[in-house]
């Protein structure tokens, strides 16, 4: 199975930085985002360590693995990356005064044949869009996630809730963190969308979801998220990280097919 990749990160309109960071690997098939939060430009710190390092680290594992790991691997070797790199953020939070409690949520994804392994911490989330059924994949670890499960307010007042921000886990806040991994069947049409908040408090879920059915390339549906997220206030930073899976394989070069690989 192939995959396409495409990224977009902007600052939003009420904020001059942009603390989100947002990459992937497409020999691996890895994609990763990260929202930081903290106060001066410690967010920034913290999102872009998390990326670098689970790009870095989980990027080569996989690269060794190959494509024979079973899931089950991958899972392993996500959590032991995603603890290196909290520890790493919550180490440097608590050695440089100006980093005090800086941290990120996160959403990683390690893309397979036919497979997704996707962590997430806090409430930077992963869509699906298969078919015309569109559907987050994460559940945010949320103040008003748990409200919600706990039957205290309905998904329309979580909507308007003043408290859409306190998030109950994030990447380097604590010596340790759970990384909650689950697994999905991936489909040769499907497309995954992973956003940051800035992005999903802009828009609902019908709106994302619009966008994505419409037409266009990845490049296109990635740009014009970004702008409806501005154009419905942009108020905090946005960013977006799409992936799309394909049947088949990349036709290969003449090399590859001389040597018989």
């Amino acid at each position: 199975m192939n995959y396409e990749f495409c990224l977009r990160t902007d600052p939003g309109l009420a904020r001059e930085n942009n603390e989100d960071s947002v990459t992937f690997d497409e020999p691996t098939r890895l994609a990763i985002l990260a929202d930081g939060m903290g106060g001066y430009n410690a967010g920034e710190i913290a999102s872009g360590m998390a990326t670098t390092f689970i790009k870095s680290e989980l990027g080569r594992w996989l690269a060794q693995a190959g494509r024979n790991a079973n899931a089950r691997e991958v899972r392993r070797a996500l959590e032991i990356c995603v603890d290196n790199a909290n520890r790493s953020i919550f180490n440097a939070a608590n050695s440089n005064p100006q980093y005090s409690g800086m941290g990120a949520t996160l959403v990683v994804g390690a893309f397979g044949d036919g497979r997704l392994v996707l962590g997430h911490i806090g409430d930077s989330r992963c869509y699906r869009l298969r078919g015309a059924e569109f559907a987050q994949i994460t559940k945010d670890h949320s103040l008003l996630q748990e409200q919600m499960d706990a039957g205290l307010i309905t998904p329309e007042q979580a909507a308007v809730s003043t408290n859409k921000n306190l998030v109950t886990r994030a990447l380097g806040v604590e010596d340790a963190v759970l990384l909650e991994v689950n697994e999905h069947k991936v489909e040769p049409g499907d497309v995954y969308l992973m956003c940051s908040d800035g992005l999903s408090d802009m828009l609902d879920d019908a709106s994302i979801g619009r966008i994505l059915q419409g037409e266009g390339g990845l490049e296109q549906k990635a740009t014009q998220l970004v702008a409806a997220a501005n154009a419905n206030g942009g108020r905090d930073n946005i960013s977006v990280l799409l992936a799309s899976a394909n049947s088949g394989s990349k036709k290969r070069g003449l090399i590859s097919r001389l040597l018989g690989e």
